[in-house]
């Protein structure tokens, strides 16, 4: 299984017990549609590594705590600390036609409401406090636009086509 074929699904993020169960941050909304998983992937250096687990249930809100197979030790959870999980795209639950996972949505055309193609979308950067899409117009300048749903106008996933609705302005900032 590689990167590509998986999402993100939190971050390691403290040991729980002397028995080497860890706490794990989920980037979710639902992070209690985890809590029966059977394993999920582990980025160790750039490999992805299956871990199976015994029990997992919510810790507070947002926190998994996780009892992994074979991990029995403080020793052995140190060695998890910081580590990413990752699961197989397809635990993605479906969405309806006009909403879409970030990833689903790389390489699409992006126009304005009027026609006029503003560039490819690249990325999209959600490390900040306001996710960004990342879009290389045509003359290989970047152009960060808000993902905000009162600027998405339509998604056409058949025709790789996303069309924003932007305030009057925006724009001009990347335009000589």
């Amino acid at each position: 299984m590689t990167k590509e074929e998986c999402f993100y699904l939190g971050t390691i993020v403290s040991k729980f017990s002397y028995k080497g169960e860890v706490l794990a941050k989920l980037d979710t909304d639902t992070p209690q549609d985890y809590i029966n998983l059977e394993s999920v992937f582990v980025l160790q250096g750039n490999k992805l590594v299956p871990f199976f687990i015994d029990n997992a249930q919510l810790q507070k809100s947002s926190l998994l705590r996780i009892r992994f197979e074979d991990i029995v030790t403080e020793a052995d959870a140190d060695l998890l600390m910081k580590k990413e999980l990752y699961l197989p795209l397809s635990f993605l639950p479906e969405l309806e036609d006009s909403q879409f996972y970030y990833h689903e949505v790389i390489g699409f055309t992006v126009k304005e409401q009027s026609g006029k193609k503003i560039g490819i979308l690249q990325s999209v950067n959600d490390q900040t406090p306001q996710a960004l899409f990342e879009i290389l117009d045509n003359k290989e300048r970047l152009i960060l636009v808000p993902v905000h749903d009162d600027f998405i106008a339509k998604v056409d996933k058949q025709s790789s086509e996303l069309t924003l609705n932007l305030p009057d302005g925006l724009l001009d900032v990347y335009r000589p």
